[in-house]
């Protein structure tokens, strides 16, 4: 296959000299306290990364002065990692404790390593994604305030991932991570008839719909469209084909917490997150209600998982029924799974437990 300027360059040409002269050769790591990692090679080679929380959403200022640190102390190099965080690669010792004075100069935590929260990793929310519940920044702020003691420490039992979605088309992790908010809508579409004709497909906007809650207007002098409101459920599909279709509502608008899932083939096999709290409103730009209840669940799980006990984990452990009990969180009808083929979650025997 020919070069081609197609697609980005290889992450190879990007990796730092003792990265690059190492790669896949590493023999072991270690955290030494909380945001510094040191990686050790089979070479006897070593490498030190200062790893810091960042907004995600970041300014041309912020990139320069990031880039400044990397460019003093680690050779013009750094990378992000998959949760938005900063991290800062050295071969030289030296250089760490500088680094951690810099990036504290700037105003970044470091942390994040181990048995704690990581960066929450978000979506656009209202600074940028049209079918947004919620905010992405402003409420991922109002947590990390909360929660800034589990990102520069490891005292949790294992570590926590937080995820947030401002809708549930979950461009962020939220399936599958300890802790996770979805934006959710609560009230169907207001449909602009006088501007479907002119700004919208209708064959293709009635196809978009999974639930087949879109049709034709039955009124032959109109142009239009009509949504069932008992088959809607609230995605955002129609929205995104047609701008005459908005979604989003001041008061039907709000968030859901999820927990329990994870990524890692650890101890345990990966698990979906699973529905917590069904409804909380949106409130900004604190947030209170949804950071009280996230703060409530972390704090509950700190003090009863066992160690290296993941969220999921210490909730199979102790019972879903022990979760609600232990959280305060009320259970409601909006838990039970009534999908078609939710049968098959349905714990049927007399072995689980209460």
């Amino acid at each position: 296959m020919g070069k081609s300027d197609i697609g980005p360059p290889s992450y190879k040409k990007m990796l730092p000299a003792v990265i690059e002269k190492n790669y896949g050769k590493w023999k072991y790591h270690e955290i030494l306290k909380p945001g510094v990692l040191k990686h050790v090679s089979e070479s006897g080679d070593e490498v030190w990364t200062v790893r810091a929380g960042s907004p995600r959403l970041v300014s041309i200022d912020f990139i320069r002065d990031i880039c400044d640190i990397a460019d003093k102390y680690c050779d013009g190099k750094l990378r992000f990692t998959s949760r938005s965080n900063v991290e800062f690669m050295t071969p030289k010792k030296e250089n760490v404790e500088p680094i951690i004075q810099a990036v504290q100069k700037i105003g970044l935590p470091v942390g994040g390593t181990g048995k704690s929260i990581s960066n929450i990793i978000h979506t656009q929310g209202w600074a940028h994604c049209h079918s947004a519940a919620t905010d992405s920044s402003g409420i991922v702020k109002a947590i990390m305030d909360e929660l800034y003691p589990y990102f520069t420490s490891m005292k949790l039992p294992a570590k926590l991932r937080v995820a947030l979605a401002c809708c549930i088309n979950m461009c962020g992790a939220v399936h599958c991570s300890d802790i996770a908010i979805v934006g959710i809508h609560t009230k169907p579409p207001k449909i602009d008839n006088s501007k479907v004709g002119a700004v919208c497909e209708i064959p293709t906007t009635m196809a978009s719909c999974p639930t087949g809650a879109i049709r034709k207007n039955p009124d032959p002098n109109v142009k239009g469209l009509v949504v069932n409101e008992e088959k809607c459920m609230y995605c955002g599909n129609c929205f995104t084909v047609c701008p005459a279709m908005p979604l989003a509502d001041a008061e039907g608008d709000g968030v859901a917490i999820y927990v329990g899932g994870k990524v890692s083939n650890a101890r345990s096999a990966p698990m979906f997150s699973r529905l917590a709290i069904p409804y909380l409103p949106n409130n900004p730009p604190r947030w209170p209600e949804a950071v009280s209840a996230i703060k409530n669940i972390v704090e509950v799980y700190a003090k009863n998982a066992l160690p290296d006990e993941r969220m999921g984990e210490w909730i199979n452990r102790v019972g879903w029924e022990n979760f609600f009990k232990l959280t305060g969180i009320e259970f409601t009808e909006y838990h039970i799974d009534d999908f078609t083929h939710g049968v098959d979650t349905y714990r049927t025997t007399t072995q689980f437990r209460w």
